[in-house]
């Protein structure tokens, strides 16, 4: 169990505001370069430099070589998962109540996240947003808060190509991921799919075109097809 200390320490290094925006700038699940971090965050290459080693050290970020540059990306889906949740515990974000969000036409997350996000986009390596949050609905068990996939859901996924026995099965000498798990979305208040499902379903979606990445940002497009692929496959309008 992590101590207070421990703890405190994963606090500041966030905390940081230079570091924190190069977080921000890989929860979409890319790799950036040290000039490209050192851009986000407003600061030289030198302190990029630094900022990015007590980042690595902490296993926050992850690093490898890729030519003459060298590439970053989150450590984990679990980081995505904690910077995904600090959305929702800043103050000006968290201070409605659930109930009053949900009741509300407009609540606060969504008037502070711009419309594409709001929309689509990616979180870490799964689907968020409306969309992501109106799919796992379409998938999932109604009323179940552990992301289980109904027979329906399940039949939907294997015609459109995905192999769940597969992605169900463990990987010999990997850590065991898990099949499927809410993920709550800061800006609709309600859970998105994550896990390798959502990873899945958000490889397929982009391969067949239903989504489209926006250059440099977390944002994902919804094509032609993939909205009437949505409604077609998923009963998702």
């Amino acid at each position: 169990m992590a101590s207070t200390t421990d703890i405190a320490s994963l606090a500041a290094l966030i905390g940081n505001p230079a570091r924190a925006a190069m977080l921000l700038s890989l929860l979409g699940g890319q790799a950036l370069t040290a000039g490209e971090l050192a851009e986000v965050a407003g600061v030289t290459p030198q302190t990029a430099s630094g900022h990015l080693e007590q980042l690595r050290a902490a296993g926050l970020i992850r690093a490898w070589a890729e030519g003459r540059r060298r590439r970053h990306a989150l450590g984990s889906g679990e980081v995505a998962q904690l910077l995904e949740a600090l959305h929702l515990a800043v103050p000006s974000l968290a201070s409605t109540p659930p109930q009053a969000l949900a009741a509300a036409p407009d609540p606060a997350p969504r008037r502070r996240a711009p419309l594409a996000l709001r929309e689509a986009r990616s979180c870490y390596d799964h689907l968020a947003g409306r969309v992501g949050v109106a799919l796992a609905e379409a998938l999932a068990v109604e009323g179940d808060v552990g992301g289980a996939l109904s027979a329906r859901g399940e039949a939907a996924l294997r015609r459109w190509g995905l192999d769940l026995d597969t992605l169900r099965a463990p990987v010999q000498g990997r850590r065991p991921r898990v099949f499927c798990r809410p993920c709550l979305d800061w800006s609709e208040r309600r859970p998105h799919l994550a896990g390798a499902l959502g990873a899945a379903i958000l490889t397929r979606a982009l391969e067949t075109g239903w989504l489209r990445r926006t250059p440099g940002a977390r944002a994902l497009s919804v094509t032609p097809a993939g909205r009437e692929g949505l409604r077609r496959v998923f009963g998702v309008d």
